[in-house]
């Protein structure tokens, strides 16, 4: 599958699917999930599935030859907690983020619906409570609710080279003034491992949950810094230095976060970057329209790292 060219700032394409799951009586409960059409290839039949000898993790049931290569096939419903009611019918999502393809089993696929970021809720402290972190989004479309999984979490938890939590940077920033980032990430997990690694790497970090929360925090500094401009008062590239944000985020995501820095006359000189897992040819494409300085792939935390010291580097010898 290929991202729709129409889409503007804002705007995804989901895919809502089912997992059908047995409850203690004995009924069928079918619980709606939603992942964003940038991360799929294809959808395909259930495959002959090998098991993998050395795995312990439940949810990891095996591998499957996909036209010479071989895929990892995860059930969601297991690494979810829930018993999935196995079917002749079931689907298997086969994925591409973070640079990893894999495959996902689910029950069924219904429907693909377009919409704007401003419709996904973030979720609150309940629900993420009760679904391991693994709730970035929540749709409601008529009567139904939908929940979008944080796919990155879920597929780290399986490679460990995915996981960010096990990154230490290796060089220490020295600047001669302090290094100011807002990082937006709908991640909180994420989110807490990207900012105590920047922070190990000598940055001073401030986070937003997701693109809108950003944009009203640096709307702010702009409203102040134009109050002050009789006085001569910093600008707000000298109070944020940097912008580290995420594509995918309820309310608000990374393009139309970044449009909005760039036409701001008090924010355009700040740099973005954008840090997603979702850092493919089209959506490269798309960052560099809207104005973003560089774009790194999740979870390459190193590769970011040397990207705000490289623009911060560039920003010193600038403004000398």
């Amino acid at each position: 599958m290929t991202m729709n060219p129409l889409l503007t700032n804002n705007e995804l394409e989901i895919i809502e699917f089912l997992i059908d799951e047995k409850q203690s009586d004995g009924s069928t409960y079918s619980g709606r999930y939603a992942i964003n059409v940038a991360k799929v290839l294809e959808i395909i039949r259930m495959p002959q599935v090998t098991a993998m000898p050395g795995t312990h993790d439940p949810a990891l049931m095996g591998s499957f030859n996909l036209r010479g290569r071989v895929m990892p096939l995860l059930n969601l419903a297991t690494w979810l907690g829930k018993e999935m009611i196995v079917s002749s019918n079931d689907k298997v999502l086969v994925t591409e983020f973070c640079g990893v393809k894999s495959a996902f089993l689910v029950s069924s696929v219904t429907s693909i619906h377009r919409l704007a970021w401003d419709r996904i809720e973030p979720p609150n402290k309940y629900v993420q409570a009760f679904s391991r972190d693994s709730i970035t989004g929540i749709l409601r479309i008529e009567d139904r609710v939908l929940f979008i999984l944080d796919m990155e979490k879920i597929l780290s938890s399986l490679d460990k080279s995915l996981d960010m939590s096990r990154m230490e940077p290796e060089n220490i920033v020295e600047m001669p003034e302090q290094v100011r980032l807002l990082l937006a990430d709908d991640s909180s997990s994420l989110r807490k491992i990207v900012k105590a690694y920047l922070e190990k790497s000598g940055y001073q970090v401030t986070t937003a949950s997701n693109g809108k929360e950003a944009w009203e925090y640096l709307s702010r500094l702009a409203q102040a810094q134009s109050s002050q401009q009789e006085v001569h008062g910093p600008e707000v590239s000298e109070i944020v230095d940097l912008v580290i944000s995420d594509i995918e985020m309820p309310e608000m995501d990374g393009h139309a976060l970044t449009s909005k820095i760039r036409e701001n006359p008090a924010l355009h000189k700040v740099p973005v970057v954008l840090f997603s897992s979702l850092i493919t040819d089209a959506l490269r494409a798309k960052g560099i329209k809207v104005g973003a300085d560089r774009q790194v792939s999740k979870p390459d935390l190193a590769g970011l790292d040397k990207i705000v010291k490289e623009i911060m580097d560039e920003k010193l010898h600038h403004n000398r």
